[in-house]
């Protein structure tokens, strides 16, 4: 592309990530023009987040994208338990949960976004500009109107009637606007992830769990990443990964192979440098608002959140089948003015203060210690699966909020 070159669109979608391509994907089936654009070429970025819950599962199968994903590559979990040495101290069992989605999808995020493009690709109202960073919002009388772009890609400008920050915690959009991200620091631990080669498969009929291992020190997460990898997550105190790392790598390397005896080898062969882990700063965060006029924020650009309890892709999900139908009638009624885009936000807003209440009560299950977290807490776990209250809560977890489906009657196709 030249530095004359521009695009005229609808709705132009910043980040390419979970939220944007669904998003992207109900407004283009809409009648909806949508123009993307993401700062990574196709193999350049890097993903964490794995794990499907019930709920995004649902949603992505309801629009066509999930047996695709699926097929690229993809592993079911059974339960999420709490482990300390061998006795399990909190057992959440999904297989109760109505089939087909009675299970966590551990699938690499990077084949649903590439079965959304694939579905995204057959559409002439679709443009991808990819390998370009935003640079500077296009305003006209105070009115968002689309994004300057620059990068290996080329430069551009997408003049659109409405632009849509989907661009992840550190959102350029967000920034540009002068939208306060509102980040609080409200867990104290941060995450050391690293992966490992598995040593054997699981035998069939052998059911895979996502577990959080607590047998010393810190917590561990782990679970089996597609094709032949464990996932593993260790927690550390926030902000104290420094101090950690100054006593050197073989003592990080022993805390983690006692923090997880049942990876201890696989940890003492196959981590052989800092360059093997990465981590991950957690913070919460709420942006101080979610919409100005013409611009709305959606997934973590809004909204910011814990790891804890796998709720990152569902919350993205949903949150792109909510804003859908808004922005569909803010184009369709020429009006993307904050008062119409505002609904996204007021709508949304009472699930995301659930979900932050929600993860910290999981966050105080993993990381408490004492009698009660050991002793008693298994026991009222235990009892508590006999009741209404634990299927409410597991579907919860699960599915968020239920009542957000996909606008159908929108589809044209």
């Amino acid at each position: 592309m030249t530095a004359e070159d521009e695009v005229t669109t609808d709705v132009c979608v910043v980040g390419a990530g979970p939220a944007g391509l669904v998003l992207a994907l109900l407004l283009v089936r809409s009648g909806v023009r949508v123009a993307v654009v993401e700062k990574n070429g196709a193999g350049q970025r890097e993903f964490r987040g794995e794990i499907l819950q019930p709920g995004a599962m649902e949603l992505l199968d309801r629009l066509g994208v999930l047996s695709g994903a699926r097929a690229r590559g993809a592993h079911e979990h059974a339960r999420f338990r709490l482990v300390e040495h061998e006795r399990v101290l909190l057992d959440i069992d999904y297989r109760v949960l109505p089939a087909p989605y009675d299970h966590l999808l551990s699938i690499p995020q990077a084949h649903v976004l590439d079965e959304l493009l694939l579905h995204l690709g057959k559409y002439e109202d679709f443009t991808y500009l990819d390998r370009r960073r935003v640079c500077d919002l296009v305003r006209e009388d105070g009115v968002v109107r689309g994004v300057c772009a620059e990068g290996a890609g080329g430069p551009v400008v997408v003049r659109a009637r409405a632009v849509v920050g989907a661009d992840g915690r550190f959102s350029k959009t967000r920034r540009l606007a002068g939208i306060d991200a509102g980040r609080t620091e409200a867990f104290d631990l941060d995450v050391l992830w690293f992966k490992l080669r598995r040593d054997r498969s699981p035998q069939p009929g052998e059911p895979r769990d996502v577990r959080v291992f607590r047998a010393g020190g810190n917590p561990v997460l782990a679970y089996d990443s597609f094709p032949d990898r464990i996932q593993v997550g260790w927690t550390l105190p926030h902000k104290g990964y420094q101090q950690v790392v100054a006593r050197g790598f073989d003592h990080v390397r022993s805390e983690l192979a006692r923090a997880v005896p049942p990876y201890a080898e696989l940890i003492h062969e196959q981590i052989t440098s800092l360059k093997d882990v990465s981590l991950l700063d957690v913070f919460s965060g709420r942006a101080e608002r979610w919409a100005a006029d013409g611009l709305l924020l959606i997934g973590d650009a809004a909204h910011t959140h814990s790891p804890i309890g796998a709720q990152g892709i569902n919350l993205a999900v949903q949150d792109a089948v909510l804003a859908h139908p808004i922005l569909v009638g803010a184009v369709r009624g020429q009006d993307a003015s904050s008062a119409v885009l505002e609904e996204f936000e007021r709508r949304r807003a009472p699930d995301i203060r659930r979900v932050a209440r929600l993860q910290a009560v999981q966050s105080g299950a993993m990381l408490s210690t004492g009698t009660f977290a050991t002793r008693v807490r298994p026991r009222l776990a235990g009892a508590m699966r006999r009741t209404p209250l634990y299927r409410k809560v597991l579907d919860t977890i699960a599915y968020g909020n239920r009542s957000i489906r996909i606008a159908e009657h929108l589809l044209t196709d």
